[in-house]
């Protein structure tokens, strides 16, 4: 198996005991990059020769037994909307396609110092505004199992460079499943942590009491790795809980005999793909073989969880964006005689569609003589979500349902209807507006071989038990270790 194929636990093993080098990884990883991604584009920029540069500092860290930082030599894609200083921070947009940014996001400054080595920046939806990663200003990101076919988004390149081997992890960000649905897509471990678990300082904002930055790997260990990496209170970002993060690599391994997960009613309805409910229900039934108990549970709200969504999104991300008007940074309109055409201007030419749909939704409800009759009642009814999962967690440890409705589906084939294309979310936005943790694992195959996701939902700040469930079902089958033929 070549290197790049290997999981981080497994390389960092072979580092440790002077088997390979950091070198050899950056080099595996970049023939694969060479050999696929012209086909999957799931980078906007990479870049072989400052990953070959930070990989010989930690070969010689690694030969003077200076090892002890947990992701030393380990390459890691980002996604384009999180900071880098010194590095362009596009957002997959014409209107920030030459930003660089000034400084690193918190999650950057942790994985320097945990030694990881940064190796490109991956596609995503415009903004991470879209599930399909076709919004892209770059173009759109390819389905490593079938390149006629969607990623998922808005983290697609992410996961589809994890899924590929062209990195060994990657970061992506969530705003109402963007880690988990092309996770999901792409037959991949994605994973959401609690709401204020990881700092958004240096994550460029969509919907700020929705967004939080997240993993993705080949493994349920390796994800958990990478969280414990990223997680903890920032001084820069008040929204982040000041709790202990725990050593999830070491949780994994405790039973999970007599844990009860719950199956709510809500998410096995019309709708879900046929193959997509027989592949949870088997799973399901391994859960049952590994002594789990399944309790049947309900969460009332969940149909109004898309258009509550699809209302608070919007609506932050009509104040978020708010500042790119071509005077501070990124694109600037030309051709504009007077102050207020270069602000018309810049926001028509810089914006692609789909960002300016979600304004124009978003600036509507905040509107004066809508703002009770959407925004605030919207609110309402998430606080109504919420409590719904507050109640079930009382009788249950977390709960199962698909992370997808459906497998990917074709390229193109949702432009057009953007209601179609947000109900690839149907199943994911509850998490969000929730606060709680979830993650997606792949549990098995359509006809078309194409992956279906498994997801698990957690209370919150309880990651540790969606690690050891989601861990507990991956080792008792062989999803996870199938690799698509590109």
């Amino acid at each position: 198996m070549k290197l790049n194929e290997l999981t981080a636990y497994e390389l960092k093993q072979k580092l440790s005991k002077g088997e390979i080098t950091s070198s050899e990884i950056v080099t595996s990883v970049f023939e694969q990059i060479n050999k696929t991604e012209e086909k999957l584009h799931a980078y906007i920029r990479y870049s072989f020769e400052s990953a070959i540069e930070q990989a010989k500092i930690c070969d010689k860290k690694l030969r003077a037994k200076e090892n002890h930082m947990p992701l030393l030599g380990i390459p890691i894609a980002i996604k384009d909307n999180i900071c880098m200083e010194g590095e362009k921070a596009t957002c997959g947009s014409k209107i920030l396609e030459n930003f660089v940014a000034p400084y690193d996001a918190t999650v950057i400054s942790k994985l320097k110092k945990a030694g990881a080595i940064f190796i490109g920046r991956t596609n995503m939806d415009e903004f991470a505004m879209g599930s399909s990663t076709e919004n892209s200003y770059f173009g759109p990101t390819k389905n490593p199992w079938d390149v006629t076919r969607v990623p998922g988004g808005s983290s697609g390149g992410s996961a589809v460079a994890v899924a590929s081997c062209e990195s060994i992890l990657s970061l992506g960000s969530e705003t109402g499943g963007s880690v988990r649905q092309p996770a999901s897509c792409c037959g991949v471990v994605g994973f959401k942590p609690t709401y204020g678990r990881v700092s958004r300082y240096g994550l460029v904002a969509f919907a700020s009491s929705l967004d939080q930055i997240g993993s993705f790997a080949r493994d349920v260990r390796d994800c958990a790795l990478l969280m414990e990496m990223i997680s903890g209170h920032d001084e820069f970002d008040s929204t982040t809980a000041n709790v202990p993060v725990p050593k999830y690599t070491e949780l994994l391994d405790r039973d999970i005999k007599g844990l009860k997960f719950g199956i709510p009613k809500e998410y096995f309805i019309e709708g879900v793909d046929a193959e997509v409910k027989e592949a949870i229900l088997i799973a399901i039934k391994q859960l049952e073989i590994l002594g789990a108990i399944p309790v049947e549970i309900s969460l009332p709200h969940t149909q109004y969880c898309l258009p509550v969504y699809y209302i608070i999104a919007p609506c932050e991300a009509s104040s978020n964006l708010a500042r790119f008007d071509g005077v501070h940074y990124g694109y600037r309109s030309p051709n504009s005689p007077n102050l207020l055409e270069m602000y018309k201007n810049t926001r028509a030419e810089g914006f692609g569609k789909e960002v300016k749909r979600r304004i124009m939704i978003g600036t509507y409800a905040l509107s004066s003589g809508y703002y009770d009759a959407y925004y605030v009642k919207a609110l309402k009814v998430r606080t109504l979500i919420k409590r719904d999962f507050e109640e079930v967690f009382k009788k249950c440890d977390c709960i199962i349902t698909p992370t997808s409705p459906t497998s990917a589906f074709k390229i193109g084939e949702r432009v057009e209807d953007p209601v179609k294309m947000y109900l690839a979310d149907i199943f994911t936005v509850s998490v969000n507006l929730a606060g709680v943790p979830a993650i997606s694992v792949p549990c098995g195959w359509t006809k078309e071989k194409l992956p279906i996701g498994l997801q698990i939902i957690g209370k919150h700040y309880d990651e540790e038990t969606i690690f050891r469930v989601a861990y507990a079902y991956e080792q008792s089958t062989n999803w996870h270790k199938q690799r698509p033929n590109i």
